[in-house]
């Protein structure tokens, strides 16, 4: 039986994108050949790529307003690198609320001054700044939409003239917010969309080419733009596998109802925690806790062999906590069940009863 997978990475997919998955692994659109040995070159992959970026704009209300959607690879990781390449000339702000948000500031001060506007770093990052104020004169303004190690989540993005960078990497697609706001969005797959390997880029064209110097071809957005992502051989398996899980997405409703479903989720693991003694969330102030990431602990580290044998007997996958953490992180992301989290929290009211 398929286990609840809680892993923080690569992430759950729905059942029905798995089975298409497959299938175009032995036999893809019927021509007895495997979707991964056909020319990325080819019509059939051709429109797989068009269709993907395609839908990426048109969930995120994006089409027609200037934005170019781009299927890269290099993982968020290459994102640091690239944002500040293209778009930072003089100086860039930065906000500072966990792991991938310090990766991306060691990349950027490669090349100009770089302003820190704020850190939780204080306190582990267990929280998100607030009132903190964005230099007039920056570049733009980059900030982590979804903390997956510590569990937090941006609920109020800044107004700002300022260009807005965002790495969306594990809530893109998770609810609903006004994405028009933001100049660039960048996001690894492996959270929300499909297997590790590529990586959505939605970036509006205006701004690029602003920059005096010379960018390197893989690195440049504009050339990437040009070719319509297909500047050099893309990840066909894992961007198709992304495009099955847009056309769900979109099946089911779009945006709008896949964020009712991880309210849902969210707030029944919340609950548990917060009313379950043996429990205590990691994240300070509830407002910042991510729909995608619950962090939390025991509060008697003597019940976890015990907590950890119920929830594997449960059949339940990646609970552990992050290294930096500890205790223990249930990921919810988009294709993850409600009967998943239910068993989850049934598991919590187990060990209360036998404690």
């Amino acid at each position: 039986m398929k286990k609840h997978n809680f892993s923080a990475g690569p992430c759950i997919l729905p059942k029905s994108v798995m089975q298409k998955a497959s299938e175009a692994i032995l036999n893809f659109n019927d021509l007895n050949l495997s979707l991964i040995e056909i020319s990325h070159r080819s019509k059939d992959f051709v429109d797989v790529m068009e269709n993907a970026r395609n839908l990426s704009l048109e969930l995120l209300g994006l089409q027609n307003k200037g934005y170019k959607a781009l299927f890269l690879q290099g993982g968020a990781s290459l994102e640091f690198l690239m944002v500040a390449y293209n778009l930072l000339e003089k100086k860039a702000a930065y906000l500072n609320t966990g792991t991938w948000a310090n990766k991306a500031i060691k990349e950027a001060k490669m090349f100009g001054d770089l302003v820190e506007v704020d850190s939780s770093k204080d306190n582990n990052y267990n929280y998100i700044p607030k009132n903190y104020t964005i230099p007039n004169d920056a570049d733009y303004f980059h900030l982590t939409s979804n903390n997956t190690i510590f569990g937090t989540q941006v609920n109020h993005f800044p107004k700002t003239d300022t260009k807005l960078v965002c790495d969306m990497s594990s809530d893109i697609f998770s609810r609903q917010i006004d994405f028009s706001q933001f100049d660039l969005i960048y996001a690894g797959a492996q959270k929300n969309m499909g297997p590790a390997g590529t990586t959505l880029v939605i970036v509006k064209e205006e701004i690029l080419g602003k920059v005096s110097r010379n960018i390197p071809s893989m690195l440049d957005y504009q050339v990437h733009i040009n070719k319509d992502s297909m500047f050099n051989t893309p990840a066909v398996f894992p961007i198709y596998v992304s495009m099955l899980t847009l056309e769900w997405l979109k099946d089911l409703g779009g945006i709008s109802e896949i964020e009712k479903i991880n309210t849902k989720k969210a707030e029944l693991l919340y609950t548990e925690i917060d009313t379950n003694p043996l429990f205590k969330g990691f994240v300070a102030d509830k407002e910042d806790r991510s729909k995608m990431n619950a962090t939390f602990n025991l509060t008697n580290d003597n019940l976890k062999d015990q907590f950890d044998n119920l929830w594997k007997d449960a059949g339940i996958n990646g609970l552990n906590g992050h290294r930096s953490v500890g205790g223990y992180r249930a990921s919810m992301y988009n294709a993850l069940s409600l009967e998943s989290v239910q068993v989850l929290v049934d598991v919590m009211k187990e060990l209360e009863r036998k404690s």
